[in-house]
């Protein structure tokens, strides 16, 4: 017998069956183009081998992993995949389609027989090989479920207001900052029998910017002085409050402790002089006692040589507190308080002593924190409580110096009256407001927190007065220059333009040697944010002088940038991050060629380019052909990545291509396609969502209206948004902006209100920074509350100007008004009302833009409360769809009358 044979024939046997067993392994998919195309490309496969391409119809070329498909009736290609991973976690097998047009990848595991990929957009679907529906049966197929997106959701739905959402979000209290503005010894307030505090009695806490003040009699520990009034914490949440006249950094108080009812008022002035004197405090001081500040060897001898004087001041900043108590019951009630004393709880203990004669509790003779009164005389007990007869009221009064102060001077600060220096502070915060432009909208709460928001940020803008730099802080941290940019454009929006300028100097003043701008905890963005927020301010003043005695330091900046991107010319990172700078944005330790932090690079450098076109020509153009270059960089990456990362599905059954936060990126971070660990704040969301790659468009780098934008909207509202507003740290996500710029009224005011209702403090509008109560009296939240507001009641588009673009509807109901008074915006200053006489039939608008710069077109968007459309416009051209009034040419001023 021929045993040679009989052993090949084996060999042979075995290659067939190891053959057929590796072919049953293998998975096929289907990817069918819509009827008419002819696509071509190539196949390539992560986590997983591509043992074949095979055409399904029609005439085409397939080589190795290339693919060329001729128009046919079911254009597509089958393709096998051996070695897949399908199982949940990392390593899962990509596939990704790279055609000329339109490239995308998906997870193999996701290619479903009861939801296929189906992508209309691309005219794409992707099937199990099995299911041999063609693509126009697919559609149909979807398109009969009648589901919808979130956003569709949305735009079905009547618009969200405060009273619809504030049930369903999380309702918040904030502790209370209250102080001077400029000055950086501030107080917090935490009240008792709130949510904020967690603790048995109210605390007032001295603080240095973000930084405790901390004594030697308290054993170096932050210092807090414990008081409370009433009977103490019970079953019931009896405690109210609200801000002076709905708007000032007055904190007016209410208990209701059964009959007897306390009104407390609380604020912060000058221990000798009037407000109006007030000096300030270096900002070198105090970014040094703000949370995550960071110096230069330079500039830390800034500071040292600074401090000193700064901590020893000529008078303290004083807390001053009144409580008026009345007895509403019919019969005799108790009154209690107990005065203020070092702690935080009833056994924590530091010595001091109270003098009954002067009413002082002092740590010694030369060391009295507070001076306590009852009717206007020395309280005769640290706790007491009196009787009183109905309709009978008492006066407790107690003043803190920021720091302990002599027995001398506490006598006379005993000797200042709480009428006066309330009348004082009262004046001082109203005369702020009225040198700032006025916005009235007839919503009570949205009025009070524009004007409460105002001098929110004023109160910790830092510096001496009354003109020298400022330090734009944004709650206990120092200034950012991605997070100080609203704060900063929203002085420049009211007018406060020597507020605003005063604040950019902060930046030009740290700016390094080498034109690096960097503040804060590492962060490497604020170079390209900083310039961006410069370049608005030019923009709201054309002011020229400023831009020629700064030009020096842009062009540093500007040039530290262009280095840095010239490092990262490789071509190993062609598409992937070529000419990109790298770097981290904020907290996480993400160093990576990321969209935002060059987002916000190439935005600096374009509104360098303008800024410098009025005062040195050939720089600017120097400038602006590097940040087109940049520009064309990052979308090259940006549509590279999108490219590669994996679909994902939308409410609707149509799947949506997505983008990972950096070119290092495979797709969605929180996909977890690799085996790594980066949950933090509070959320998986924070790269994707609130750092990733939205912010091209908000950057300028994408056109709000190109679908590369429309699908980072879409799967951001169907993954990142809850109610349509982000997790944690809401106001990092700028969809918001989009939204306004797209016109989407009813998905706006859901962002804002969701947002807003959850976040802020809804008796004092303060904000947190996150949503787990974090970081108290958070201006970056608060200052994009306020330019969203701003948005939504004018908002540039490019040379055409947007009036009450996402206003909500119920805002002219009868008798309604919105009044914009001498508000400034790219095309100076400008003045505009509504106002509703629906019930009469008509609603009327006027415009005011008296500057040169006036836009080219103006739109009045005029929502009728109940739908309805005008019979006649007068004034302007109506849109029905829009419900807006075009006015073009624009003169610079206009009436419009629409009737019903």
């Amino acid at each position: 017998m021929d045993y040679k044979w009989i052993s090949n024939a084996f060999v042979v046997l075995l290659v067939v069956l190891e053959s057929k067993a590796f072919a049953q392994q293998a998975i096929q998919v289907r990817v069918e183009w819509k009827d008419g195309t002819s696509p071509s490309g190539t196949v390539q496969v992560q986590h997983g081998v591509l043992r074949k391409i095979e055409r399904v119809a029609g005439k085409g070329k397939i080589k190795a992993n290339g693919f060329q498909v001729g128009a046919s009736s079911r254009p597509g290609i089958l393709i096998a995949i051996d070695s897949a991973q399908t199982g949940y976690g990392s390593g899962s097998t990509v596939v990704s389609i790279k055609t000329t047009k339109n490239p995308f990848s998906f997870f193999l595991r996701d290619v479903t027989a009861n939801s296929p990929i189906y992508m209309p957009d691309y005219g794409v679907v992707v099937l199990n090989a099995a299911d041999r529906r063609s693509y126009q049966e697919v559609e149909t197929a979807v398109r009969s479920r009648n589901t919808m997106t979130k956003l569709q959701r949305i735009e079905t739905e009547g618009e969200v207001s405060f009273a619809s959402v504030e049930k369903k979000v999380r309702n918040m209290t904030v502790p209370t900052w209250l102080g001077t503005s400029r000055d950086f010894r501030l107080f917090q307030i935490t009240e008792n029998l709130s949510d904020a505090s967690q603790g048995e009695a109210s605390i007032i806490s001295p603080k240095w910017s973000s930084t405790a003040l901390r004594l030697a009699e308290t054993k170096n520990e932050p210092v807090n002085y414990l008081y409370t009034y009433g009977r103490g914490v019970g079953v019931k949440e009896n405690v109210t409050r609200q801000l002076e006249q709905g708007t000032l950094p007055i904190l007016h108080s209410t208990l209701t402790d059964d009959d007897v009812v306390y009104k407390s008022t609380t604020f912060v002035a000058l221990e000798k002089s009037p407000l109006t004197q007030l000096k300030g405090t270096d900002f070198w001081v105090a970014d040094s006692y703000s949370g995550g500040h960071m110096f230069t060897k330079e500039q830390q001898e800034q500071v040292n040589t600074r401090t000193g004087k700064a901590l020893n001041p000529d008078e303290e900043t004083v807390l001053f507190f009144r409580s008026e108590v009345v007895n509403t019951g019919s019969v005799p009630r108790y009154a209690w308080f107990k005065t203020p004393r070092p702690g935080t709880a009833w056994w924590q203990k530091f010595p001091y002593r109270f003098d009954a004669k002067t009413g002082f509790s002092a740590y010694s003779e030369e060391k009295v924190f507070c001076i306590s009164k009852l009717n206007g005389k020395p309280l005769p007990s640290e706790e007491m409580a009196i009787l009183l007869q109905p309709g009978e009221k008492a006066r407790f009064d107690f003043f803190i110096p920021h720091s302990p102060v002599s027995n001398e001077r506490a006598a006379q600060l005993a000797m200042q009256t709480f009428e006066q220096r309330y009348a004082e502070s009262r004046d001082f915060w109203l005369a702020k407001l009225e040198k700032a432009a006025q916005i009235h909208v007839p919503e009570k709460r949205i009025d009070e927190m524009i004007q409460a928001g105002l001098l929110h940020l004023d109160l910790i803008t830092y510096g001496n007065e009354p003109d020298a730099t400022l330090a734009p802080n944004i709650g206990v941290y120092s200034p950012i220059g991605t997070e100080s940019a609203p704060i900063i454009q929203f002085y420049n929006s009211m007018g406060w333009n020597d507020v605003a300028r005063r604040s950019l100097n902060y930046f030009l003043d740290k700016q390094h040697e080498d034109g690096f701008i960097q503040n804060f905890n590492g962060y490497m963005v604020e170079t390209g944010a900083a310039l961006w927020s410069m370049g608005e301010y030019f923009r709201y003043t054309n002011d020229r002088e400023w831009v020629e005695k700064i030009k020096a330091k842009l062009l540093k900046s500007c040039d530290y940038l262009i280095a840095w991107r010239n490092r990262n010319k490789k071509e190993e990172l062609r598409g992937r991050g070529y000419g990109m700078i790298e770097g981290k944005v904020a907290d996480p330790e993400d160093h990576f060629h990321q969209f935002m932090l060059n987002g916000y690079a190439y935005l600096g450098m374009s509104r360098s380019a303008e800024m410098l076109a009025s005062v040195d020509p050939a720089q600017s153009e120097r400038i602006r052909k590097e940040a087109d270059a940049w520009k064309e960089d990052i979308r090259q990456s940006f549509f590279t990545s999108m490219a590669l990362s994996p679909v994902v599905p939308l409410g609707d059954g149509t799947w949506c291509p997505t983008a990972p936060p950096w070119t290092e990126g495979a797709g969605l971070r929180n996909m977890y396609q690799k085996r790594e660990t980066f949950w933090s704040h509070g959320t998986f969301t924070a790269p994707d969502a609130m750092l990733g790659p939205m912010y091209l468009v908000f950057c300028e780098v994408l056109d709000p209206r190109e679908p590369a934008a429309k699908n980072l909207l879409n799967y951001h509202s169907e993954l990142f948004y809850q109610e349509n507003s982000a997790f944690s740290q809401p106001y990092y996500s700028r969809h918001n902006w989009m939204q306004a710029k797209l016109s989407m009224t009813k998905p706006f005011l859901s962002t804002y209100y969701h947002t807003f209702a959850a976040h802020a403090d809804r008796e004092t509008y303060t904000f947190w920074e996150h949503l787990f109560k974090v970081s108290p009296h958070k201006t970056h939240e608060e200052a994009w509350f306020l330019m969203e507001t701003r948005w939504m009641l004018y908002l540039e588009d490019g040379p055409n100007l947007k009036l009450f673009n996402t206003v909500p509807r119920q805002w002219l109901e009868q008798g309604k008004k919105i009044t914009l008074s001498n508000v400034r915006s790219y095309f100076g200053p400008v003045s505009a009302t509504v106002v509703s006489e629906v019930d009469k039939g008509y609603i009327t608008a006027t415009v005011n833009c008296p500057d040169a710069r006036k836009p080219n077109e103006v739109l009045i968007r005029v929502p009728h409360p109940a739908g309805k459309k005008p019979v006649n416009v007068t004034g302007g051209i109506y849109n029905k769809q829009t419900e807006t009034v075009s006015i073009k040419p624009f003169s610079g001023q206009a009436e419009i009358r629409l009737e019903y």
